[in-house]
């Protein structure tokens, strides 16, 4: 039943507006300062339970996530926009389950939802001011014995390295066009998106939830260009990523940013 109440807690960030992340990432930085945290973790009681979450990335195992993803309390989920971002985490303060001298790094693909029912110091896990992750637990095993249950953790906000390019999702009917930019290395996560077509100009897309971009334009029977800034004001553009005869429900690969 945890289980289940985490996964469904995750799905509802859409709705709600949240505090903003309380690190620093800037172009120059390739790692931020360790900071507290706690981390808790999750079973997949059944093998749907990886597809899905607040950032929109859909089966994690089958788009290159795998089981090295978090999902963040509202303090460091920024409202969607730290989707994709990469952290590196490890156990700290507690000889009894830490696995010393180990450390993990995830990507942020989920929102723990809080939960005001509870005090943040008791079952309100992810509830302001609290930064919090959730992890799958093969992930947590890899620093903590099980048990441990909610563990003191430090996590550092990395660069994130991935094999491939960048990857383009289509998705929409007629006009609208929503696009999930996904594997993305360096900073990790998408501040701005544009798209272009053949007979088009550079037209920016609006964020509809985590890395979802869309845009209302007719780009049928156009091959499509992006462009994407990253949080750390990296720019990457990738010219006829699709071909003109692309169509909905097909994934793209362009360039990558460097790190």
């Amino acid at each position: 039943m945890l289980v289940l109440l985490f996964l469904v807690a995750f799905t509802l960030c859409s709705t709600m507006s949240f505090a903003h992340s309380h690190y620093n990432w800037s172009p120059s930085s390739t790692t931020t300062e360790w900071r507290p945290a706690r981390a808790t973790y999750y079973a997949a009681a059944d093998p749907r339970d990886v597809v899905g979450g607040a950032c929109g990335y859909g089966d994690l195992e089958r788009n290159g996530y795998g089981k090295s993803t978090a999902g963040l309390s509202t303090v460091l989920f920024d409202r969607g926009q730290i989707c994709g971002a990469c952290f590196q985490v490890r156990c700290v303060e507690d000889l009894r389950w830490c696995i010393p001298g180990t450390s993990i790094i995830v990507t942020a693909t989920n929102f723990c939802a809080p939960n005001y029912g509870f005090e943040p110091d008791g079952g309100g896990h992810c509830n302001p001011p609290n930064a919090h992750f959730v992890l799958p637990i093969e992930a947590f095993e890899k620093i903590a014995i099980w048990k441990a249950s909610n563990m003191p953790i430090q996590y550092r906000r990395i660069k994130c390295r991935k094999e491939g390019g960048v990857r383009f999702t289509l998705d929409g009917a007629g006009i609208f066009l929503s696009v999930l930019i996904s594997n993305v290395a360096g900073a990790g996560d998408i501040v701005a998106a544009k798209i272009k077509g053949s007979r088009t100009g550079w037209l920016s897309m609006g964020r509809n939830w985590g890395q979802n971009w869309h845009i209302n334009a007719d780009l049928k029977n156009q091959p499509l260009s992006f462009e994407i800034t990253s949080s750390d004001g990296v720019t990457l553009t990738s010219y006829n990523v699709a071909p003109k005869n692309w169509n909905f429900g097909q994934t793209f690969q362009g360039k990558q940013f460097e790190t």
